[in-house]
């Protein structure tokens, strides 16, 4: 079993489909994890036009490349979030539209059922995305949060989220939540909350990246083995942090990445502190068979380096599991039985 290695294009969303999956064919790559901005998978376009999603597949398979899943994050993120000026800057203009916070989040969540009817339309299972929070904000706040809200904030992501899921159960594709600060889920406590919230909906589960578990001092392997059968998509993607205090810590000190005072920053795989082989051997005993998808990203390496680097790491990390003892060769013969 050798796990397809791609990469996620929404780092590189300002690179046109055509250069990017040239670049990535030359470094190694497997195939790609589409993006559904720049360029790279226009949602409606797919549903309007029906040679659309073979032409995304045909440009690919020029370069030797397939897609195994496809991500649309921006959308996803205002289905729940308080909706502010920040949201016109990643949403299309269709979804934007007046700008009032419920008709946002409204047209939000219809383009994220809109999704998955494109990803089946194009031949995969998987779309990963954020769901957005209404509660984010409250966190570590003061004076301190009535209970009732941090519930409501559950509730409310469910009622949102519920109907979005039906449509993907009813296409037969599932959503991939990238579990990560700023979403409704962030840890293992708020994924395991989220879950109960929309009744383990057979739609629903996640994209694992330990990248955003790590630093936070969250069990990243320990995921794994709580929500092995819910594992849908894997990014790779490391993350280093100190190993003494820092000038701005956890909360990242209203800094940029890349800022030397910071206690912890994206790293490109093998070069921060997660351990990899951990994750690995976690995902041999979940059974994950998808694929294994680098999200780059380091303030401090050039990209098209870095990218072509992550491949080569993730392809040497990465091994089967054993399906038989490694000490069963000295077991007994069995004796054949000849009377």
């Amino acid at each position: 079993m050798n796990r397809p290695v791609t990469l996620f294009t929404g780092q590189w969303a300002d690179m046109p489909l055509e250069t990017l999956a040239e670049k990535a064919a030359e470094w190694g790559y497997d195939g790609l994890e589409l993006a559904c901005w720049g360029d790279h998978f226009d949602v409606q376009a797919a549903l309007a036009d029906s040679s659309y999603c073979q032409g995304r597949l045909d440009l690919l398979a020029r370069h030797g490349l397939r897609i195994y899943a496809i991500s649309n994050h921006l959308a996803g993120q205002a289905v729940c979030d308080r909706i502010d000026a920040r949201h016109r800057e990643i949403l299309p203009d269709r979804i934007w539209g007046d700008g009032n916070p419920e008709h946002v989040r409204r047209r939000a969540a219809r383009e994220m059922q809109d999704t998955a009817r494109a990803a089946a339309l194009l031949g995969v299972d998987v779309v990963n995305g954020f769901t957005g929070s209404s509660i984010w904000h409250l966190q570590y706040s003061f004076p301190p949060v009535p209970r009732t809200w941090i519930d409501d904030g559950f509730r409310d992501f469910a009622d949102r989220w519920r109907p979005v899921l039906e449509v993907f159960r009813a296409e037969g594709v599932r959503f991939a939540l990238e579990v990560h600060p700023t979403e409704i889920a962030f840890d293992i406590a708020t994924t395991q909350r989220a879950l109960e919230a929309v009744e383990a909906h057979p739609a629903f589960g996640f994209n694992y990246d330990p990248s955003h578990l790590a630093y936070q001092g969250v069990d990243y392997v320990g995921f794994i083995d709580r929500f092995a059968e819910r594992i849908h998509h894997v990014h790779m993607k490391d993350v280093w942090w100190s190993e003494g205090p820092a000038a701005a810590g956890v909360f990242g000190g209203h800094t940029d990445f890349g800022d030397p005072r910071r206690f912890w920053d994206f790293r490109s795989p093998g070069r921060g502190r997660v351990d990899f082989e951990a994750v690995i051997r976690a995902l041999n005993r979940a059974g994950y068979r998808g694929p294994l998808s680098v999200e780059w990203e380091d303030a401090g390496m050039e990209r098209e380096h870095g990218a072509a680097e992550a491949c080569g790491f993730v392809r040497n990390v990465s091994f089967p599991p054993s399906y038989t003892a490694f000490d069963a060769a000295f077991a007994e013969p069995k004796r054949e039985n000849r009377e």
